[in-house]
């Protein structure tokens, strides 16, 4: 009795786990043997045999017999998926609430920051960069200088009094609705309610649901009649950018132009729907007559009409007043969404832009102004603390005698 061997039961595949074709080789061999010692086993019984002997599932175990027979071969499935990074998950909004954190940091903060968010940082175009025996988190100079070049250019066209449009993209999903909801604590069950002839509160909404991308501009005086678009959207994808193209922005573009004020201003982002360019360079080798070419369609036709276009620079969403009103657009769909259907969506997106009042459309200018004064003053202030750490490390390099490149080297 002591020599027996327990025989435990075969061990079954876990349900969704990958099989291999190491495992489906095993099925085909077991299915061979079967053949020859039971040629008159039944179908149902032959797969019933060979599962209780794999552990693969019956289902599995067709699929393989059948890609056997037709083939006479067995492949591996492919276990690599196209999962976002943490670029795609996160935003522009929130990309932009990233970089503003990351310039308050210190050094060492900026570093152990870096590495966490290396990829997302990258993204944003900062770089960790060693500058004379000091490392700083910074953004790359050209974008610091598109950006000050941005807010002067701004600054200059407010005092010619010039009118200032802002224009954007966003979207508004079937299923967005507001978080919270108030809830009677009196009501213990549906059946309950249903006796007093209560309600238990709107259903949760099934996913996401249908889109509806939307395009608009507006200045200090409200949203300009007549230049909404609202389409819906087509493509299952996590970025509504994907939604526009060239020709579908151009032909928005030249029928908004008409409606705005001659001699004024148009700000909009770097999508790459904004910045088409009018021809393409023949070959690298035409330096000398690049900038013939080097211009966007966008940008030309604003000429014919007075106008001039003024890009925003990268993940800098504060600066455009536009994302505020969107803000007040949304929540107000959002509190009073309540059916999940894209028609009724898009009617309360239609009435959520008609509470967006001029005062607020100036208000929200108001602080965009602020945000652009705190980053003025960030980028000087920065420029000085760098050199001023220079400056204090070269001076106390030469009192103590050494030089930068013997440190360096007995590092």
């Amino acid at each position: 009795m002591d020599n027996l061997i327990q025989v435990t039961p075969t061990k079954r595949n876990r349900r969704g786990k990958v099989v291999h074709s190491g495992q489906k080789q095993i099925v085909i061999n077991i299915y061979k043997d079967l053949l020859k010692t039971e040629p008159d086993i039944k179908y149902d019984n032959l797969l019933n045999k060979i599962s209780t002997k794999s552990g693969i599932g019956i289902g599995t175990i067709k699929r393989t017999i059948r890609e056997y027979k037709s083939t006479g071969t067995l492949s591996s499935p492919v276990n690599k998926k196209n999962r976002p990074t943490v670029v795609d998950k996160v935003d522009d909004f929130d990309k932009n609430a990233i970089r503003q954190k990351s310039t308050h940091f210190g050094s060492d903060e900026k570093f152990r920051l870096y590495r966490k968010c290396y990829k997302l940082l990258k993204d944003l175009q900062f770089e960790y960069t060693k500058r004379n025996r000091n490392s700083a988190l910074t953004e790359r100079e050209d974008l610091i200088l598109w950006r000050r070049k941005y807010i002067a250019d701004i600054r200059r066209y407010r005092k010619e009094g010039k009118t200032i449009y802002f224009l954007d993209e966003t979207w508004i999903n079937a299923g967005d609705c507001s978080s919270r909801v108030w809830f009677d604590k009196t009501v213990k069950s549906h059946r309950d309610a249903f006796n007093r002839g209560l309600t238990t509160g709107s259903k949760n909404p099934i996913g996401r649901g249908k889109r509806l991308i939307v395009v608009h501009i507006g200045s200090t005086e409200g949203f300009v009649a007549g230049c909404l678009l609202c389409f819906e959207s087509k493509k299952n994808t996590s970025d509504y950018h994907d939604e526009i193209n060239g020709d579908t922005f151009f032909e928005w573009f030249c029928s908004v132009l008409p409606l705005l004020k001659d001699d004024s201003v148009i700000v909009m982002d770097n999508a790459p729907y904004h910045s088409v360019k009018k021809d393409h360079l023949p070959t690298p080798s035409w330096t000398k007559i690049k900038h013939q070419y080097d211009l966007f369609i966008i940008d030309e036709e604003a000429k014919k009409h007075n106008q001039i276009v003024l890009r925003l620079p990268p993940y800098h969403c504060e600066l455009n007043p536009i994302e505020l009103a969107w803000s007040v657009v949304k929540g107000h769909v959002k509190k009073n969404n309540t059916t999940y259907k894209l028609n009724d969506v898009r009617q309360l997106f239609n009435d959520g832009i008609k509470k967006v009042t001029p005062e607020m459309w100036s208000n929200f200018v108001s602080h965009t102004i602020k945000e652009e004064d705190k980053f003025w003053q960030l980028d000087f202030i920065s420029d000085e603390m760098l050199e001023e750490t220079q400056a204090s490390t070269s001076h106390v390099l030469t009192i103590t005698g050494e030089t930068t490149s013997d440190s360096e080297n007995s590092d």
